[in-house]
């Protein structure tokens, strides 16, 4: 089964003439496909999914990330992507896409359930194709804090050690190494109150990162190791182990 009737089928080349904008976005429409992130969400989100509903809940969702990924950082910043169906396909309506994010709202743990099992599947078959990133026999986590700024009065957005106002969410990376960068595969939104470098308010234990499928790699792999970088804030400080830099430290 192919699903190219949902976004246009295209080449990107360098040169030319008619460029169009952000087209550089292709590598992540792509990606997405070619790992089975495409498809994962639009089978996970089905459910969702209202009768005779023209938009599929999975591509609104990746219409949504793409969007954050072009700079959005609002929901209705997917216009930029509608602007370009040429390149981004069919993309849902404002209120189309406010009317799902409420759906998806009334279930969140159902919701980030399914969301998250379709991009584990979509990490495993990557990670099965080019193998994963192990040091030394382990599947290293570097975890990291970074501010995210609030406009408006928001649930747990409180003043941040910078003085400013939002929250402070804790980010897990998976280390690829020197010369490698950071996966993305775990977050915790944190009041913007949560200390800096500390892993305070995170969950203990592998099972905390689901996104890695950690029964099965568990018979791989030796074991796992979280990192953080050292700022001690007593008890709630993590273990430090000193390594080459990864490329992915604090943005705080």
């Amino acid at each position: 089964m192919k699903d190219r009737g949902r976004r246009p089928w295209l080449s990107v080349i360098l040169g030319g003439e008619s460029l169009v904008s952000h087209a550089g976005a292709m590598l992540l429409v792509e990606t997405a496909r070619r790992s089975g992130l495409t498809r994962q969400l639009s089978t996970r989100l089905g459910p969702w999914r209202l009768p005779l509903a023209t938009h599929d809940p999975g591509k609104i969702v990746l219409d949504l990330a793409l969007a954050v990924a072009l700079g959005g950082d609002a929901a209705c910043d997917v216009a930029v992507l509608r602007a370009q169906p040429g390149v981004f396909g069919l993309v849902a309506s404002d209120p189309t896409v406010s009317r799902l994010i409420a759906r998806l709202a009334q279930d969140v743990q159902a919701a980030l359930a399914a969301i998250n099992t379709a991009r584990a599947a979509a990490r495993e078959r990557v990670w099965r194709v080019v193998g994963a990133p192990t040091q030394d026999g382990r599947v290293v986590i570097d975890l990291d804090a970074t501010l995210v700024t609030a406009h408006s009065d928001k649930q747990e957005a409180t003043r941040t050690w910078k003085k400013g106002f939002g929250f402070h969410p804790l980010l897990g990376f998976v280390d690829h190494g020197v010369g490698g960068s950071g996966e993305p595969v775990a977050e915790m939104l944190r009041p913007g109150r949560a200390g800096s470098n500390t892993a305070a308010g995170a969950p203990r234990g592998a099972s905390s990162y689901s996104q890695l499928s950690w029964e099965e790699l568990g018979g791989r792999f030796l074991g796992l190791m979280a990192h953080l970088d050292p700022k001690g804030e007593g008890d709630n400080s993590m273990p430090l182990k000193q390594r080459p830099s990864s490329g992915i430290r604090s943005g705080a």
